[in-house]
């Protein structure tokens, strides 16, 4: 993540529409004592404990939802979605001529009352959705200023990594989490990218039972010290499709619009669907940092000593631009975008987006 402001030769300061993040120490100061320390008495291994992912009260309250995308998928096994390729199984779609050998059985008798032809009733299969979830594990997703304790409703202090904040890459693996649990417990086939500057690893789709504890075993990563490369990882992730699929991106989506925009484009361009879910902290979003420090770059770009009350309002301004860009990129293509603070209980927000969202479709909407 850039810094939020960086100084110029002749001294003035320019935002930068990238949050700040503080300094957790000088280089060379003693290692805190809980931070980033896998041996960490009270760390965890969530590959055997998917609550940590997700809590109980949030599958109960995801436990009536419903994902679906809005094209009419092209599934490779019956599910519940529509599909385009015509039977004689669910939902009425229309009439077709009767030709020898037909089944006589799917004959409209009142369309031949009417008119002495013979039609057949066409009806449209229901399909299983391919979801895609691609989760950013970039520098910039370690940054965190709620307790670990209050965000993890698992009475837990630290995270498996030791650290006692609740970062917005735990937010948004508990996102990924509940996402393919809905997803998988529905039938539908799921598969996985954690990405940075390209993808770090995938899991293939799947809808076998076991799909859900591989995402969460993958899930478990840490995040690395690079930047977000969104176009790549788009290209990298539609060379492997081969049919259409719902894509949800989970990301601070930190990096310039104008390239946000130029991926979902070919996202767009390959028929696919898309769900933005931006995952911040609220810290980023008001800027609540009153003390002169030390503000990091937790992708690489340095440090700068500032007062954030002297830039605030400039950071503010940016930072909004930067939103009001992402959502006009996102309401270009017709796709959704739904912003998740760190700060607010997991469930609540996805729920409530799901449920827009589906009776959006259902109204035949977009």
């Amino acid at each position: 993540m850039a810094d939020p402001a960086q100084p110029t030769q002749n001294g003035d300061v320019h935002p930068s529409p990238k949050p700040a993040t503080p300094s957790r120490g000088e280089p060379g100061s003693p290692t805190p004592p809980h931070p980033h320390q896998p041996n960490h008495p009270t760390a965890h291994d969530p590959t055997g404990d998917p609550a940590l992912y997700l809590h109980p009260q949030t599958l109960a309250r995801l436990g009536t939802l419903e994902l679906r995308a809005k094209f009419i998928v092209e599934g490779v096994m019956t599910g519940m979605h529509r599909s385009p390729y015509h039977g004689f199984s669910v939902e009425f779609a229309q009439h077709r001529q009767y030709a020898p050998g037909d089944d006589l059985r799917h004959l409209d008798w009142k369309v031949y009352g009417r008119s002495d032809k013979l039609y057949l009733k066409q009806y449209e299969q229901e399909t299983n959705l391919d979801l895609v979830l691609l989760v950013d594990t970039s520098g910039s997703m370690n940054f965190g200023s709620r307790s670990y304790a209050s965000a993890s409703g698992a009475g837990l202090e630290t995270s498996h990594r030791g650290d006692r904040t609740w970062t917005k890459f735990d937010h948004a693996t508990a996102t990924a989490a509940a996402v393919a649990y809905l997803a998988l417990k529905q039938g539908d086939r799921v598969g996985l990218g954690m990405f940075a500057h390209e993808l770090i690893d995938a899991a293939d789709r799947s809808s076998a039972m076991a799909q859900w504890r591989r995402i969460v075993s993958i899930l478990s990563a840490s995040p690395i010290d690079k930047p977000t490369n969104i176009g790549r990882v788009v290209d990298q992730t539609l060379a492997k499709l081969n049919n259409r699929c719902l894509i949800a991106v989970i990301s601070d989506f930190f990096e310039e619009p104008d390239r946000i925009r130029a991926a979902l484009a070919r996202i767009k361009h390959r028929r696919h669907d898309v769900l933005l879910l931006q995952v911040l902290d609220e810290r980023e979003r008001t800027f609540d940092f009153n003390d002169a420090a030390p503000f990091v770059g937790l992708e690489g770009e340095g440090r700068v000593k500032l007062d954030p009350r002297a830039v605030r309002n400039a950071y503010l301004d940016a930072f909004e631009r930067h939103q009001a860009d992402l959502e006009r990129a996102a309401l270009a293509f017709g796709f959704d975008l739904q912003t998740l603070s760190t700060h607010d209980w997991l469930a609540p927000g996805i729920a409530g987006f799901m449920a827009r969202r589906n009776g959006v479709l259902k109204r035949g909407g977009r």
